[in-house]
């Protein structure tokens, strides 16, 4: 009668033979091959699909955008003054010493206000204040202001307006004249300064006013004189001396 073969697994402590334990090392080796080339190969069969997904997805996708308007400010129109907006009058200084007649052997410089643009002669020794827009030259109560703005071209209807706001009591209304072959207007008011504050005594300013106009741009032109006080010639040479640039 033949052997039967033991089915009885060896203690777990019982050292196995070593051809038995390489056997079984090398089949957990091929196994674990077998799963990983499985594993890379569906790895490659997979990653495609969703690379083409994500391309897809991202072709249909709107880009984000902005919708915020551009920064940069739209130009702006040239800026216009209205006839109230427009200076006031000169005013005279009661303690300020009594002022006389330009000598007619008075030298004359040029002033040239580049920011403005316009040159005009001016006495020579007269006190400066102010710049660009607004220049005044003063000797006593002998006063000369010079104002640029932009603004319309004056009629006699807005100058006219613009004295009533501004409370100047005229002398003279607005009248058309010729200055250097351009139009202008020429209107006479009058002014009173604060009283002096040992005399009481107030000065009377005689103010002939010059409205010259190009290009958008106005010059309102004052030639103060205290009463009485002839400046006719001097002040007649200061304003046909004025020139656009």
């Amino acid at each position: 009668m033949p052997a039967r073969k033991s089915s009885r697994r060896p203690p777990r402590d019982a050292v196995l033979p070593a051809e038995l334990l390489f056997r079984r090392v090398s089949g957990l080796r091929r196994d674990s091959e077998s799963v990983r080339r499985l594993v890379l190969i569906q790895a490659f069969l997979i990653l495609p699909a969703i690379a083409a997904g994500c391309g897809g997805s991202s072709n249909n996708a709107t880009p984000a955008t902005s919708t915020q308007a551009a920064t940069t400010p739209a130009p702006r129109p040239a800026q216009t003054t209205t006839a109230p907006g427009g200076p006031g009058a000169l005013q005279a200084e009661a303690n300020a010493a009594a002022a006389g007649d330009i000598p007619d052997n008075q030298v004359f410089l040029v002033f040239r206000n580049g920011s403005a643009g316009y040159s005009m002669k001016y006495p020579e020794g007269w006190a400066q204040q102010g710049s660009e827009d607004t220049v005044v030259f003063r000797d006593k109560n002998n006063i000369v202001r010079i104002v640029v703005d932009r603004a319309t071209a004056p009629t006699a209807a807005t100058v006219a307006r613009e004295l009533r706001l501004k409370g100047l009591t005229v002398q003279a209304a607005p009248q058309v004249i010729s200055l250097s072959g351009s139009r202008a207007f020429k209107v006479v008011y009058s002014t009173e300064s604060a009283p002096n504050a040992v005399t009481g005594k107030r000065v009377t300013l005689v103010v002939d006013r010059y409205y010259l106009w190009r290009a958008g741009r106005r010059a309102v032109v004052d030639l103060g004189t205290p009463q009485g006080v002839d400046n006719v010639d001097a002040y007649r040479l200061m304003i046909e001396s004025f020139r656009w640039r």
